[in-house]
């Protein structure tokens, strides 16, 4: 008996590891999101499914307001019935969707053997939808954007039913700081992202049902300047950014009783305010904070507001109010410090290990009136005190009033105060903590915060070369600490949106991190900023900065390369959708102005080792890949006509500069520099008889170099690539691997944690130590080494594209990617004259391999007892595989 019922154990237990399960559902990229605005929001999932072949033939989604009924199958807002497909992206096409309202959804999927399986109930809910459902007034303490201190605003309002529900609705010109009875709402940090405020403002929904008080509440809010109102002054002029003012917002609490009646709360000159403890904050500097300004239980009910004035009412600062739809910036990691010394009497240095983006919280206690400065910076002086010389030169003070990356906290007498900022964050490694008074701190005394948009992690590498490994986490730790609701250069000299940077690192942040809806975000920054004539300038958001310098096809490819990069990992079209007249306008003002296909407008190849490749080469060819991705586009939203006259652009493109740049017996651009000859390869200008020729001498070139780079910005993202790609993968491999100057792994034996601008470590000038725009090595690692590519034809790795090299210097090396299928593996260890490539193809998606070797055997068996239509058999013991989901373990000899 006890036998029978271990086998039937053993067989339940079976059936349970390979039943499929329906996971990962999100709506707009987001779990369970609040404030949905977008009327036919995208639903996608994944199924988990380890068995071989395994795939999704049908599906049913189904979406209502009624929990139980969607539990039961049905949807009173949209039930697909069964839809024969194995699409696991679908676009909402049920009844027209209603304002603050909660729908459950959920999936049925059928698999390969007609077996359903159903997904969880999961939720989304709408939030304004209409800017004209806002029930509050945009208020705020006054006009004069001079004025220091941060405001506190407060209301107190009695509920006397029983809540079902509540939320609060916020939109905010300048950043804020939300509390309900006393506690902060939420964990976000620097809310509402950076957008072009006179154009467009974001809002963010929380639910508060549960901080509520049954009776007597008290919501507090607290306003930073954020970008809306610089105050520090800089090269780029944002204090004279025609959106100045003074902070203010909108908010709405929205509840509703359980009897199903609904009040809403809303913002109004009946709102108290005072000025608070933050005497001055800075996005771009530090903030100051002074606690013996402190008011005790000013968010909390009964309160005595009386000598507090009212509210002012103000305009709001655009008629373009949506929802902020997209990952929070958070406090990610806490980090302590790895040592502390005292310098001298009153001054400390904390030293936290390593580079990031975020704020220092301090707890220090001492003599009323005691001003502590905490001045943050990426290395120190020689005299072993802070050195901010790399990091401020762009900064122009007007006084001494407001030190870079410096903040101040003068001390209550009272207590033993707490500081971190609200409405800043600094790019560091080292604080020296200095007071006017002696103050005892001890190495607990200060904190770290690495904060960034909090993006989940979707990839990881590892392989038998530590330094390699080191550079990827060094390459991720600066793309994170650039990104703050838009991709930025640095987070200390200028927290700027650098559209260069960007889209040379654009597979690097897709490989490693889930950023959909921060580049949705940014694009929509970027249609905010673009001017009629289809010109965008060279950072965005801006104040008007860049229009003028710094832009160009090489700068601003942003609005067709990063929409085309998110749908090829994605497989999600909308973004193509939302920017093709903007991809359109933009290359439109090329051609018009540069009809010859020839543009020398751009910034070139920045920060070059020592070889300068030609201005209008590059641009160029940017300007050709503009237009070719404008023509597939066309071709995919079945534009025909614009598809059939951007490819001869393009062509007329490519022509013009392989007529001027290509020396034909020679096979080589321009001079032959680095630059040339990998940018020529890596964006498809050379013509394909002179492929090979022009990576010969690609590879010649780098070996005169002692196989080390020779590029700037631009350099970096064709350099390596083109040499894999074109059979030099173990010359490229010796480039990447290099430990001495010029390299990536020369910042990491020298101990760098970030990525820097720069490739010496003594350079005079365009020296930040935490700078992404060299960060493509990480991405190349996943091509090159992994052999993970998206499919252009079938993308969002619905088919994946396979291509691995098992370089010399490597004895194993793995990539791991978690796409829209779920999680694609490619591995490989050495073992003597063997190698064992081991492959996991997600769920209802496929792939294209391509190996090669003398003997090759899949799960034990030689290829060449496959059939055909498995195994395709090329020339020079090559072979193309075709590989259904699954584990495939491969044998090369």
């Amino acid at each position: 008996m006890k036998i029978k019922l271990l086998y039937l154990a053993l067989f339940v237990f079976q059936l349970i590891a390979v039943q499929a399960q329906v996971a990962s559902l999100r709506c707009e990229y987001l779990t369970n999101p609040l404030g949905i605005d977008e009327p036919s929001p995208r639903f996608t999932w994944q199924i988990a499914d380890s068995r071989p072949g395994a795939k999704q033939t049908v599906y049913q989604i189904v979406v209502g307001t009624d929990s139980a009924d969607v539990a039961n199958g049905h949807g009173n807002y949209w039930d697909t019935q069964k839809v024969n497909s194995d699409q696991m992206l679908v676009r909402y096409e049920g009844k027209k969707l209603v304002p603050f309202t909660k729908y459950y959804w959920r999936v049925l999927s059928w698999d390969n053997d007609q077996a359903m399986t159903s997904s969880a109930i999961v939720t989304f809910e709408t939030g304004m939808m209409d800017v004209e459902n806002w029930k509050g007034s945009w208020i705020s303490d006054t006009y004069n954007f001079n004025a220091k201190a941060a405001p506190y605003f407060r209301k107190e309002f009695f509920l006397d039913k029983k809540v079902k529900s509540a939320r609060a609705y916020i939109a905010v010109a300048g950043l804020y700081e939300l509390t309900l009875n006393g506690k902060k709402v939420g964990n976000h940090r620097l809310d509402p992202m950076y957008t072009r405020f006179d154009r467009r403002n974001l809002y963010v929904t929380y639910d508060i049902t549960n901080q509520l008080n049954e009776q007597e509440n008290a919501v507090g809010v607290l306003l930073g300047n954020g970008w809306y109102n610089h105050q520090s002054t800089a090269v780029w002029y944002f204090d004279k950014a025609p959106w100045r003012a003074r902070p203010k917002f909108c908010m709405d609490i929205r509840i509703t009783y359980e009897d199903g009646s609904q009040e809403t709360i809303g913002s109004g000159v009946d709102w108290k305010t005072a000025l608070s403890p933050v005497i001055f904050n800075s996005i771009y500097t530090a903030e100051h904070y002074d606690a013996r300004k402190e008011i005790d239980g000013w968010n909390m009910p009964g309160f005595d507001d009386s000598k507090w004035r009212t509210s002012m009412a103000t305009g709001s600062p655009s008629k373009n109010i949506v929802s902020q739809t997209m990952v929070p910036v958070r406090n990610v990691k806490e980090l302590s410090a790895k040592s502390m010394k005292k310098l001298d009497e009153n001054t400390y240095l904390f030293d936290f290990g390593r580079n990031i983006s975020g704020v220092t919280k301090i707890t220090a206690k001492g003599e009323e009136g005691t001003t502590v400065r905490l001045k943050h910076a990426e290395r120190l002086a020689e005299n072993g005190y802070v050195d901010q010389s790399n990091i401020d030169v762009h900064y122009r003070p007007t006084d001494d009033s407001d030190p870079f990356q410096t903040d101040i906290l003068i001390l209550s007498g009272t207590k033993e105060d707490t500081f971190m900022p609200r409405f800043n964050y600094k790019g560091f490694q080292y604080v020296e903590v200095t007071s006017d008074n002696s103050i005892e701190l001890t190495k607990e005394s200060l904190k770290a915060y690495f904060m960034h948009s909090d993006v989940d992690s979707v990839g990881k590498i590892h392989s038998s070369n530590e330094t390699l490994n080191k550079t990827w986490q060094a390459a991720n730790s600066s793309y994170l600490s650039n990104l703050f609701g838009y991709p930025t250069d640095c987070p200390q000299r200028e927290k700027n949106g650098w559209t260069g940077d960007a889209h040379i690192n654009i597979e690097t942040g897709l490989y490693n991190f889930d950023a959909i809806t921060v580049y949705e975000k940014w694009m929509a920054d970027h249609r905010d900023e673009q001017q009629p004539n289809g010109v965008l300038p060279s950072i965005i958001p801006t104040d008007g900065w860049g229009y003028e310098w710094g832009n160009g096809p090489d700068w601003t490819s942003t609005i067709a390369i990063i929409p085309w990069n998110v749908y090829l990992f994605y497989g999600d079209q909308k973004i193509l959708e939302d920017n093709y007249d903007n991809i359109k306008r933009y290359v439109n003002h090329i051609d018009e102005n540069w009809p010859s296909g020839i543009t020398d407008w751009g910034l070139g190849d920045w920060v070059p080792v020592k070889s300068k490749t030609p201005k209008e080469f590059t641009s160029s060819v940017y300007y050709y890949v503009d237009a070719l991705i404008l023509a597939k586009t066309a071709r995919l939203l079945e534009k025909n006509e614009d598809s059939k006259k951007y490819f001869a652009l393009a062509e007329k493109i490519k022509n013009a500069i392989n007529k001027k740049y290509l020396d034909r017996e020679a096979g080589i651009y321009g001079t032959g520099l680095q630059t040339e000859l990998s940018v020529a390869l890596q964006w498809g200008i050379v013509p394909e008889e002179f492929i090979q020729k022009v990576a010969g001498n690609l590879a010649k070139r780098v070996k005169a170099d002692n196989n080390h780079i020779d590029v700037g910005l631009l350099g970096t993202k064709a350099i390596l690539n083109a040499l894999s790609e074109n059979g030099y993968a173990d010359l490229a491999y010796n480039v990447a691997s290099q430990e001495d100057y010029p390299s990536w792994g020369w910042w990491i034996v020298n101990g760098a944690t970030t990525f820097y601008e720069n490739w010496p470590l003594d350079a005079n000038s365009d020296i930040s130590m935490n700078h992404i725009m060299f960060g493509e090595i990480n991405a190349w690692y996943y091509k090159a080494l992994g052999g993970i590519f998206p499919d252009e034809d079938d993308p969002g790795f619905k088919n994946i594209i396979l291509k691995p090299n098992f370089v010399s210097g490597l004895s194993h090396f793995e990539a791991r990617h978690e796409g829209p299928y779920g999680t694609i593996l490619s591995s490989w260890k050495k073992r003597g004259d063997k190698i064992e490539y081991k492959v996991t193809v997600p769920a209802n998606s496929k792939a294209t391999l391509y190996l090669s070797g003398k003997k090759i055997s899949k799960d034990g068996v030689s290829l060449t007892k496959f059939s055909k239509v498995e195994v395709e058999a090329k020339a020079d013991n090559q072979f193309l595989i075709k590989l259904d989901s699954g584990s495939h373990i491969f044998n090369i000899r």
